[in-house]
């Protein structure tokens, strides 16, 4: 086992950081206001080669593994939990194209997503189909060299706002289930296409919202792999992505803790800083205890996935415990401020609303329990 960092991995998390510090926090809550990503810092966070670490030189990224991937994506998350879910979304999409689309799409698309010139989003959630994926009702039929793909899709994060979206269509409606799926890369300003934003409690400048599909022509050399196969293709994504998304949860935990260990040193009552009192240094120490282990379930993840080794199940752990554990962290620690932790004037109320939505999407803690069930059992369980 190695836990240490290479040197090129210590000098790009060093400018993650400063660059997260200096650019990403200061606007963290006034973005929560906007309800808008800043692309220009978008395209600053491209430029200076946070985006897509993992993808290849060709396309513009730097061919490095997951795991620099995730400790970039921690630095990002510490300030600003939004800016960074645009990071994980280049991360999940652009393995996904990488590996399934053609080498024109690729080259279209993939240094533009990259820069961050371009937003991606994934679109597989219908109002009937959330954690049941395989029952998806959005159709693509074959006319000529195009698909036309009729439908919805909801509760897309920044569906109001990406360039292109993976989307997941049956194009088999004989086919029941995952093998009658495929998946498309979308420009979002084809014609047809309508986008609503919802108002959410948390990640608002990311947003969420409605992608409508009215009779959309789709050139079918967007598939992005073989038909009928698209199911299969985001499944193997997601096991990337849950890693990701556990630390990108306690990143913003991590600040959370650091802020208050100092708080606690300086808040005095009945004459002496409150973290002498047990009943604030232990459950610190415990959330501490807590945090390392998650951080550490996630590290892992991503060292099998770079090693080519099963990973479904800790990918689900990754998933259900980092955002839950992360959201307990940040109320204690809104707590142990007191009234001035409660105030919106700290970032503690936002950090509860952003991370809570991450206890939903992408797979809720109910189906990620079901996942390790399953293998460590054998069964299929429900």
């Amino acid at each position: 086992m190695e836990f240490s960092i290479t040197e090129d991995q210590r000098v790009l998390v060093e400018s993650a950081g400063k660059f997260a510090r200096e650019v990403l926090a200061p606007g963290y809550q006034l973005r929560d206001k906007t309800g808008r990503l800043e692309l220009d810092i978008v395209r600053q966070m491209g430029d200076l080669g946070l985006l897509g670490v993992e993808m290849p030189e060709a396309y513009g990224g730097l061919g490095m593994d997951c795991v620099t991937s995730g400790l970039l994506l921690e630095q990002l998350s510490a300030s600003d939990f939004n800016m960074a879910y645009v990071s994980l979304l280049v991360s999940l999409c652009g393995q996904i194209v990488n590996r399934f689309a053609s080498e024109p799409l690729k080259q279209e698309w993939l240094p533009k997503i990259i820069a961050g010139e371009k937003l991606i989003a994934i679109a597989l959630t219908e109002p009937s189909a959330g954690s049941d994926a395989a029952a998806l009702q959005l159709k693509a039929v074959k006319e000529g060299d195009h698909f036309v793909l009729t439908g919805e899709k909801t509760s897309i994060s920044m569906a109001d706002q990406a360039d292109v979206a993976v989307v997941f269509a049956r194009t088999n409606s004989d086919i029941k289930g995952a093998k009658g799926i495929s998946a498309f890369l979308v420009p979002m300003d084809l014609p047809g296409i309508t986008r609503t934003a919802f108002d959410d409690l948390g990640t608002r400048c990311v947003g969420r919202g409605s992608i409508f599909f009215d009779g959309v022509k789709v050139p079918a050399s967007h598939m992005l792999g073989e038909e009928g196969k698209g199911f299969t293709q985001v499944m193997q994504g997601f096991d990337y992505s849950r890693a990701l998304i556990g630390l990108q949860c306690l990143a913003v935990a991590r600040a959370s803790l650091d802020e208050t260990w100092e708080y606690a040193k300086e808040r005095e009552t009945f004459g002496k800083p409150i973290i002498e009192n047990q009943g604030v240094s232990f459950p610190l120490a415990e959330y501490e205890t807590y945090y390392q282990a998650a951080r550490l379930v996630c590290l892992e993840t991503l060292w099998l996935k770079d090693n080519d080794l099963p990973h479904t199940s800790q990918a689900a752990m990754c998933k259900w415990w980092g955002p839950k554990l992360s959201y307990d962290i940040i109320n204690q620690c809104l707590l142990f401020h007191g009234h001035g932790g409660y105030a919106k004037d700290f970032p503690y109320e936002q950090r509860l609303r952003d991370v809570l939505g991450l206890q939903i999407g992408d797979g809720t803690a109910q189906i990620m329990k079901m996942i390790i069930a399953r293998s460590k059992t054998g069964l299929k369980l429900s």
